[in-house]
């Protein structure tokens, strides 16, 4: 049987393999041709994009559709063999389906394990580049959405606010600051206001201009200071203290576990978002074996219609199947479901349909 698994694994990676440059180039033209005007009028060349932008950017479209491309390969290259009485001939030599399976499982099991390893340590370091350049593939609405100014609150702790009445992600700067600290009672002790504001890279401080601080005092009391420059620190850089929905998608696994308990312990309960990349990056993973053992389990038997027939049964359902992610990541965001149950739930669905179609495939 090794001359047979070789086959298979051969046929499996191959096919994959294929389907993973197919879709790239393809995916990459249209794409290009689609944002070229854009990117141009931001005053960038494609030819930059196409270098600083674009090989990061097709490590996150296989990430995403890696499940698609393993459930269409497996469907492709099955059905072949099946339609060329491969597999029975297989069986009929004595092996078991569960024998004639173990390659699917081996090869299955490496390429999740990579995916593993490329989205909790590889993938966040190549969004950090992607995500600098794709606001400039936007239109110029999204783009002033995105990177325009904006009012902003976050939450330092428990007791500490910051209040900005217009930040502009770009320049890490805006006017209208205000920090403020609050005792246990939640009684205003401390407040800090600043005309102006902007972000000191090589110090690692904020410059406030035109400040003014109060310090409130027992009996009513006021104690108060006021200047024109002033360096603060906030234990943070604005990514962090300012964070967007992007945040998440730049950190590897250790250091989003980190974000998340420190912003936990804050008192920030608008997490879902990124525990929704935390959950998925290793749900999306697992679906590989489940779409796999799916994938052998409809096409593993020579039927009418073909290899066509095929194709289309398995295209559909792994659309369904990457499609629900998207449908549940925004049903968590909403928390109707818990980030944790809504990156899972699809797996949790075709997991059981996959064993239950397999072993009834190996059953006849």
């Amino acid at each position: 049987m090794k001359i047979i698994d070789l086959y298979i694994i051969k046929k499996y990676l191959g096919t994959f393999g294929f389907m993973l440059g197919l879709l790239s180039i393809i995916v990459l033209v249209i794409d290009v041709q689609a944002k070229a005007p854009r990117i141009e009028s931001n005053g960038f060349k494609v030819s930059e994009f196409l270098v600083n932008f674009y090989p990061f950017w097709i490590i996150n479209l296989i990430i995403t559709f890696m499940s698609i491309l393993v459930f269409i390969s497996v469907i492709f290259f099955t059905s072949k063999i099946a339609n060329n009485t491969e597999i029975v001939a297989i069986i009929s030599s004595g092996a078991s389906f569960h024998r004639f399976a173990r390659p699917y499982l081996m090869t299955s099991g490496l390429i999740a394990i990579a995916a593993l390893l490329i989205n909790h340590f590889v993938l966040p370091l190549a969004n950090i580049k992607k995500n600098e350049l794709e606001p400039y593939t936007y239109s110029t609405k999204s783009r002033e959405e995105f990177l325009g100014n904006a009012e902003v609150a976050t939450q330092l702790s428990k007791t500490e606010y910051i209040f900005i009445k217009s930040y502009n992600k770009k320049n890490k700067g805006g006017s209208g600051f205000m920090y403020q600290k609050f005792d246990k009672k939640k009684n205003l002790i401390y407040q800090f206001n600043a005309a102006d504001f902007y972000w000191d890279k090589d110090k690692k401080h904020f410059v406030m201009s035109n400040y003014l601080e109060k310090t409130f005092l027992k009996n009513d009391k006021e104690k108060l200071g006021s200047g024109n420059t002033i360096n603060k620190k906030f234990g943070l850089p604005p990514e962090e203290l300012f964070p967007d929905v992007l945040l998440g998608q730049n950190k590897t696994t250790p250091d989003l576990v980190k974000f998340i308990n420190r912003e936990k312990e804050k008192g920030n309960a608008n997490l879902n978002t990124y525990l929704n990349e935390l959950h998925q990056r290793t749900s999306m993973p697992f679906s590989v074996i489940i779409l796999t053992f799916l994938g052998l389990s409809l096409s593993s038997q020579k039927k009418r219609g073909g290899l066509g027939m095929n194709l289309a049964i398995g295209i559909t359902l792994a659309f369904v199947f990457v499609f629900s992610f998207e449908v549940l990541k925004v049903v968590s965001e909403n928390k109707s479901i818990s980030p944790l149950l809504a990156m899972w739930l699809p797996n949790i669905i075709f997991g059981p349909v996959a064993l239950f179609l397999y072993f009834k495939r190996a059953n006849q």
